[in-house]
């Protein structure tokens, strides 16, 4: 495991991007457990991302057009979605109090989708992990899910960092509704700039 790669993967995981906005709103609107179920959640969605990998659809993602541009956009029409929801007063950024919080199934689903529906991971697997495989490495599969493992463990971590930031910040955030509806047009507005930029974004 060199420093290159533990270097590499800590930037790519803590540059700003849909999980952790994602994770952010999380543990501003519900709290510390949700940002740490938020964290798990999109960590749990590289798992796919991996399989295609392994399986070799993420080749096929990566050569065809016609499958990226449809996973891509169906991350697009997701990453809008959510934006809409975060404008709405109750919706995933809602400041809630204990027994009102968004049910955890619902905080993992979301969480899942959202990576799952972002082909740049399936690409980032075919083509940024194999460069961290020597061409003579004996066990490359093994080496694969070793280096994969590092990514995820990494992402959760970082992840959940954020939201329990985040979470730490909200008993400011109870008493402040100006500063929550600024909050929701700030993350709706991040999650449509996102949208925007995976539906320019090439293979």
């Amino acid at each position: 495991m060199s420093l290159e790669f533990l270097l590499v993967t800590l930037l790519v995981v803590a540059s700003p991007g849909t999980g952790a906005l994602y994770t952010l709103a999380a543990g501003l609107g519900q709290g510390a457990r949700a940002s740490v179920l938020a964290a798990f959640a999109c960590t749990l969605g590289i798992v796919p991302h991996l399989v295609a990998a392994l399986c070799g659809l993420a080749a096929l993602l990566h050569a065809s057009a016609l499958a990226y541009e449809t996973v891509k956009y169906a991350g697009v029409a997701y990453l809008l979605f959510m934006a809409w929801q975060t404008l709405k007063a109750d919706g995933p950024l809602r400041v809630a109090a204990a027994g009102s919080r968004r049910a955890p199934l619902r905080v993992i689903g979301d969480g899942v989708l959202l990576n799952l529906l972002n082909p740049k991971l399936s690409v980032f697997f075919v083509a940024f992990l194999p460069q961290f495989i020597a061409v003579n490495e004996a066990h490359p599969l093994q080496r694969m899910l070793e280096l994969s493992g590092v990514f995820m463990a990494m992402t959760f971590v970082v992840f959940a960092l954020y939201g329990l930031f985040a979470a730490a910040a909200r008993d400011r955030l109870i008493e402040r509704p100006a500063a929550m509806a600024w909050l929701r047009r700030s993350f709706a507005a991040a999650f449509v700039a996102l949208g925007a930029k995976l539906a320019l974004s090439e293979r």
